[in-house]
């Protein structure tokens, strides 16, 4: 596998498993994920190997992320698939576009995005835990309208460009436009997250960027951390997916400050 020792591939699939938990719950495991592929992987591999073997993985996790939600969560299918098949053909066109753009322009931008974020949900304590009213108006064109550009070309868009949080944002964006609690929007961002996952790997993959020898392994890891993800946060619901929430934006706030500044 690519001169990877047995150790490294464990600590790999580890972090698979915790990733496809994280992204069950609340979308980010590529915190996880992505770094620990671009420590783990030979150095005289290029970075485009850690994206393209992440993509090749996640899109295994949040599939069955996707599924569980379905069968036991209340989710809007057809209106999820409309936005997963946007958002698959915006990943790709953000992937192709992936090195030509100063992502050191963006990052400061993201962060402070994240920030306002963090600071309205702990503010805001209420917002996203409670479900809908019975009897309550599907969301009109408009709102829909805004979701799929929103969530199905903008954050589709993002995730093959970039990719950090893409979960998060979709989840964030999810439960304004379309009014749905944080337990329902997590739901609908996991089928959204298979299409962007879906839209990168057509773009890494014909290129040989992915280390298909490794990816089996980690894949079922990463499977085995979004069953279990899906079924805590459909046992926990909104409230727990809060809680998850506001740790995952902090950890990427983090992270895109160690990029911009320390690494």
């Amino acid at each position: 596998m690519a001169d990877i020792s047995l150790t490294t591939a464990l600590l790999l699939c580890l972090a698979a498993s915790l990733a496809g938990w994280v992204d069950a719950v609340v979308g980010g495991g590529g915190l996880l994920q992505l770094p620990a592929l671009l420590i783990g992987l030979p150095p005289h591999l290029p970075p485009t190997y850690a994206l393209g073997t992440n993509k090749a993985v996640s899109v295994t996790g949040t599939a069955i992320a996707a599924l569980t939600y379905a069968r036991r969560a209340t989710l809007d299918v057809r209106l999820a698939l409309r936005l997963g098949g946007l958002a698959l053909a915006s990943a790709a066109g953000g992937a192709l576009f992936a090195s030509a753009v100063d992502k050191r322009v963006l990052q400061p931008l993201i962060m402070v995005v994240l920030l306002a974020v963090a600071a309205f949900v702990t503010l805001r304590p209420r917002f996203g835990t409670l479900p809908a009213a019975p009897g309550t108006a599907p969301p009109s064109r408009r709102r829909v309208a805004a979701a799929l550009l929103v969530a199905g070309v903008g954050i589709g868009f993002y995730d093959g460009l970039i990719g950090p949080g893409t979960g998060t944002f979709l989840v964030l964006a999810l439960v304004p436009l379309l009014r749905l609690d944080l337990l329902t929007a997590s739901a609908t961002a996991k089928v959204v997250n298979v299409g962007t996952n879906v839209g990168g790997l057509l773009v890494f993959a014909p290129r040989g960027t992915a280390l298909w020898g490794l990816v089996p392994f980690m894949a079922l890891f990463n499977m085995a951390g979004g069953w279990a993800g899906a079924h805590m946060a459909l046992r926990r619901g909104s409230g727990f997916v809060r809680v998850v929430l506001l740790a995952v934006v902090a950890g990427l706030v983090a992270k895109l400050a160690w990029d911009q500044w320390w690494a």
